[in-house]
């Protein structure tokens, strides 16, 4: 299993319920390089995601991907997926660690809260995720988090993930303030060029 999240793209899955639509688009991404796949699709049910979480966990394995399921580590585990991103309302991190040990990567959403990510932490969170950055329309009610919540994060020594209205314009100053993985949604998949986006959020590394 894959312990730790390279630096780079974090894309998230839009909520699609058009398979083909949903690989094609993803394929694109892929193929320009990211770093880690969220498979997130809060308006599927369980047949629905099932399938497309294992069309995405073959298109990952092709192009050596982490592929992260949301909310559903039952989910992640039956199809053999790289991890699961825990929220605020999901499973609690330390009784997914007990229950599925080391099969999966756990990822932690803290929001504004550094106390929550130290906690994730001690019960065996392997990334921790901050946001929203700036003004998100996916989630536009979303709590704010400041750039130097990211840079205490370092101190956890676990990957940052920053997430929440991040563009490739905003996105340089994210980093360096301690983000390690940029997450994006609507600014990757809602664009004309999705490789063209990837791209330009990589930059942001550099």
């Amino acid at each position: 299993m894959i312990n730790r999240l390279s630096r780079g793209v974090y894309a998230i899955t839009p909520d699609l319920d058009d398979t083909d639509t949903l690989l094609q688009m993803t394929a694109t991404a892929l193929s320009a390089g990211l770093a880690c796949l969220q498979y997130r699709n809060k308006q599927a049910d369980a047949a629905l995601a099932l399938n497309q979480a294992r069309a995405l966990r073959d298109l990952c394995a092709h192009y050596n991907t982490p592929l992260i399921i949301n909310d559903d580590a039952e989910l992640a585990a039956s199809i053999g997926a790289t991890g699961v991103h825990l929220g605020g309302d999901d499973a609690d991190v330390q009784a997914t660690r007990e229950r599925y040990g080391s099969a999966l990567l756990i990822g932690a959403s803290c929001y504004n809260d550094m106390q929550r990510a130290e906690r994730a932490c001690a019960a065996g969170a392997d990334y921790v995720a901050f946001g929203a950055m700036f003004p998100s329309s996916t989630k536009p009610k979303a709590v704010r988090a400041s750039a130097a919540l990211l840079t205490q994060a370092r101190a956890l020594q676990v990957p940052v993930v920053a997430i929440g209205g991040i563009t490739p314009d905003n996105g340089r100053a994210i980093v360096q303030a301690g983000a390690d993985l940029l997450a994006a949604i609507d600014g990757l998949f809602g664009q004309g060029d999705i490789a063209a986006a990837v791209r330009a959020y990589q930059l942001c590394f550099q």
